[in-house]
């Protein structure tokens, strides 16, 4: 790995945990806003919704930058985790629509942008399940089980929080969901830039 590729992964280390800090530091203190009823991205609406927005594409940004860091580091799955933070840049440009009257006295709607916004998340959940399935496999050829353990679990974790918001509509479990998410890619930077053996293309 060269030093001019650790400002790039320092980046994608950061954009999981920094998302999620914005995300709690909302959920728990807008007014109105119930953790448990309302989804993430309604933080993105109402007088303080530019908090939410900037979360979006700031941590986007870092996102896609960390992934072209994985890419200049030969790491597998770098187009998936960059399109990942692609997402949360669409998420943030296109706004989602009121839901469980939140922002106070909006009713519930659809838009067009809304089912753009809606469309991001599902996108780079898409991309994640490959992520964490090439790096699974890779981590299995480079005869790593510890890795291949924590990517698994992490990803058991995402998934199962998922099912769990769809079914009982508790979007606390998504907000659980994206922090497992987060932890795991930090880790993925943290290894890189420790100078942990490279991540390289496994022989045929």
């Amino acid at each position: 790995m060269a030093d001019a590729d650790r400002p790039l992964l320092l980046a994608g280390a950061v954009a999981g945990p920094l998302f999620v800090a914005g995300v709690l530091a909302q959920a728990y203190t807008r007014t109105g806003f119930d953790p448990a009823r309302h989804p993430l991205s309604s933080l993105a609406l109402g007088d303080l919704g530019w908090v939410q927005i900037a979360n979006f594409v700031a941590c986007g940004v870092l996102a896609v930058l960390g992934a072209a860091g994985l890419r200049r580091a030969h790491a597998p799955a770098p187009w998936f985790v960059g399109a990942g933070g692609a997402a949360w840049i669409v998420a943030g440009v296109f706004l989602p629509d009121p839901v469980n009257g939140f922002p106070a006295g909006a009713p519930d709607s659809a838009t067009w942008h809304g089912v753009v916004h809606s469309a991001a998340p599902a996108l780079a959940g898409i991309a994640g399940i490959i992520g964490y399935t090439i790096f699974a496999r890779r981590f299995f050829i480079e005869r790593e089980p510890g890795w291949m353990a924590w990517t698994i679990s992490a990803f058991v974790v995402v998934i199962g929080a998922t099912v769990v918001t769809a079914a009982a509509g508790d979007f606390r479990a998504a907000l659980l969901g994206q922090a497992a998410g987060a932890a795991w890619t930090t880790s993925i930077y943290a290894r890189l830039l420790a100078n942990a053996p490279r991540l390289a293309p496994a022989a045929p």
